[in-house]
């Protein structure tokens, strides 16, 4: 027999999420004009090339930049986002990128407050719907020295608002990860947690869980993608991967093989794409400006949007205001037509 809890979260992520949730997520890359402003129609462009095979999107995430951003930036960013969710009829995971519990709050109550004003709607999760959001996307508390029980207080203040919650295991910035006790405690007594990504590599607490909480689990983490799935093997259930943002027609086979039972046949085409992947995260290693998710996948997209003609225009420019390095993008080039995903046009010339 079901708890109240797992009644309750089923009943919420049929509606914020819808059923079955979507197994492939993507937090999607920011594109910027030469003069280093937000290129909307690009972006437009792009997700439309996703949302055939993406049932969700993570923004702002840490491959769109969100770290970075100010304010103002991540709210123009936000529009944009609701506003092609809106016209392709998917969904916006907020990622509220903060370092600590009052400015995750702070970022939260804004956001409603803006998603209720576009929507003319008071009752929030209707605005949400109406808008397009899912739910929103918080990291634990930064600290190496915090406690599980400081952890689990901060991310109790989040869930306490009661707004469709997912938790991003993301040590490489937080410095700490949610123990096993303290995700089994939450899933237990808030309906309201939804979505747990992990893109630490460790994968402790889905090892463990294997989805008996209730909380739908997603792997963030590069590389290996077939056999981290639950038709293989593996714990997760879906996968929220910056790559998704170059490779979502292969991720959505690659599920469906799964589905399918062809396990071999997934495997071989998960390692294609690790395969360039891993080129392409070495070939942007050195870069000084931004990430290597956003940095890797923007050198990729340059390819997918003008394909065999890409090298004749001028590299994806970053956050900081600069262009990827020409011979980086010239790697990551060599690297799809050697796993042979090179496209002969690109999705702005089709």
């Amino acid at each position: 027999m079901q708890t109240a809890t797992a009644v309750a979260r089923a009943e919420l992520t049929q509606r914020m999420l819808g059923i079955p949730i979507p197994r492939l997520w993507c937090p999607p890359i920011t594109h910027y004009t030469a003069a280093g402003n937000v290129d909307g129609e690009r972006m437009a462009a792009h997700w439309r090339t996703m949302a055939r095979y993406v049932g969700g999107f993570l923004v702002p995430g840490s491959t769109g930049d969100g770290w970075d951003m100010q304010e103002g930036e991540i709210a123009h960013m936000l529009a944009i986002a609701t506003d092609l969710a809106t016209q392709l009829s998917t969904r916006v995971l907020v990622g509220v990128l903060r370092t600590d519990v009052e400015a995750m709050l702070d970022v939260i109550e804004a956001t409603v407050t803006t998603l209720q004003a576009i929507a003319g709607e008071s009752d929030v999760l209707t605005a949400m719907e109406r808008c397009h959001v899912a739910g929103f996307t918080v990291c634990p508390p930064n600290g190496a020295a915090l406690t599980q029980r400081k952890i689990q207080t901060g991310l109790e203040a989040v869930l306490d608002l009661g707004l469709p919650t997912a938790i991003y295991q993301l040590p490489q910035v937080t410095e700490n990860e949610v123990s096993l006790a303290v995700f089994e405690d939450l899933a237990a007594r808030y309906p309201n947690f939804l979505l747990f990504k992990d893109t630490s590599g460790e994968d402790h607490v889905p090892q463990e869980d294997r989805g008996t909480s209730g909380v739908f689990l997603v792997r963030g983490a590069e590389g290996s993608y077939a056999s981290w799935l639950a038709e293989a093997g593996g714990c997760y259930r879906g996968l929220l991967l910056s790559t998704a943002n170059c490779f979502a027609a292969e991720f959505a086979r690659m599920i469906s093989l799964l589905e399918a039972a062809d396990v071999a046949g997934a495997d071989a085409l998960s390692q294609r794409i690790s395969a360039v992947v891993a080129a392409a995260f070495d070939a942007v290693a050195e870069i000084r400006h931004g990430n290597a998710f956003a940095n890797a996948n923007k050198a990729i997209d340059h390819f997918k949007a003008y394909g065999s003609r890409a090298l004749s225009v001028a590299p994806p420019m970053l956050h900081a205001g600069v262009p990827l390095p020409a011979s980086a993008v010239k790697a990551v080039g060599e690297a799809l037509e050697a796993g042979g995903f090179m496209p002969t046009k690109g999705y702005l010339e089709v």
